[in-house]
């Protein structure tokens, strides 16, 4: 949908906190991120009529310039299949004045981009039409099921994304990963940064100029040929679990970028068809309204059944 012309826009109260990007992804959807970063090095946005960088928050009463831009059509309720809708409506885990925790599904993004027309924000929004406010507060891999938080005000988005920053959030992953695990309790620093030019799988890779992620992997259960671990994350990478454990020669069964792929084809036969990994707890304390938040996922039916297949052997 064509914006013929410039538009200037005053920043009200409850948009006040957020990054200036971030707010400019909700403004343009369906643009490229790469075309709303273009924006701001050009100086196409601008601030109290300056120039900003992209993490600059946004205040109550700033004037903001947004360019002519052409974005795409949203996709229409019809688009999402009803299986879909009840998919993620019975997801639901918890909810209360400040958020929704969804056990999300894996195989569902997490929001719409890179080809793909809706994803678990979208879905929620036109489920609850009448929710004012509605903002995914982190990520998962598509592949990925398990805890996914949204906010329900913007200053819970905020206060929980600055909890993030600091490393307040705890969360628990389940992962099931090749090889007899002999390293006990383990934690992992490294650099990732995202490699691969557009139209190319983006893999995310080992870098000293990349950004720290730091994992716990802790060994539950050993069967045989792999291992059930238990990874504590303390920084929210892209793909940071599947790329440090297949760093250390133990990559993510199921694992379709960085896994072992004649692996992945035998576990397949045994009825794998996913990735096994699976965000099993979230846990933080949110000061604004004195609640301390502890959310458990459980082990989705088709992981539980190859533990038990693999334990029989």
């Amino acid at each position: 949908m064509p914006h013929t012309g410039v538009m200037k826009v005053n920043i009200a109260a409850e948009e006040a906190g957020q990054r200036l990007d971030n707010y400019l992804m909700r403004q343009f959807k369906g643009v490229p991120k790469s075309r709303i970063y273009s924006m701001l090095r050009k100086g196409e946005v601008r601030v109290n009529k300056g120039r900003v960088k992209p993490a600059y928050r946004i205040q109550e009463g700033d004037l903001i310039r947004l360019p002519p831009v052409h974005t795409r059509e949203p996709a229409s309720g019809a688009t999402i299949p009803d299986s879909v809708k009840q998919q993620i409506g019975s997801a639901l885990l918890f909810e209360d004045e400040n958020l929704l925790v969804i056990n999300k599904p894996s195989g569902i993004a997490v929001h719409a981009g890179s080809g793909l027309r809706f994803g678990v924000i979208e879905v929620m929004r036109e489920l609850r039409p009448d929710d004012g406010f509605l903002e995914l507060v982190h990520r998962l891999d598509r592949a990925t099921s398990g805890c996914l938080l949204l906010a329900k005000s913007r200053q819970v988005l905020t206060e929980l994304h600055e909890l993030l920053r600091e490393g307040s959030v705890n969360k628990t992953y389940l992962a099931l990963l090749a090889g007899d695990w002999q390293m006990g309790t383990k934690t992992v620093s490294s650099y990732l940064e995202r490699s691969g030019s557009q139209g190319q799988i983006r893999k995310t890779r080992q870098t000293q100029d990349g950004k720290m992620a730091v994992s716990e992997f802790s060994p539950l259960k050993r069967f045989a040929g792999c291992t059930l671990m238990e990874v504590k994350i303390f920084t929210g990478r892209t793909h940071q679990i599947r790329v440090q454990s297949a760093d250390l020669g133990h990559p993510v069964l199921g694992d379709d970028k960085y896994g072992d792929f004649a692996l992945n084809r035998e576990y397949r036969k045994q009825g794998l068809k996913r990735l096994f990994l699976h965000a099993a707890e979230i846990d933080f304390q949110l000061e604004s309204s004195e609640h301390h938040y502890h959310f458990k996922a459980e082990l989705p039916e088709e992981l539980a059944r190859i533990l038990h297949q693999i334990a029989l052997k």
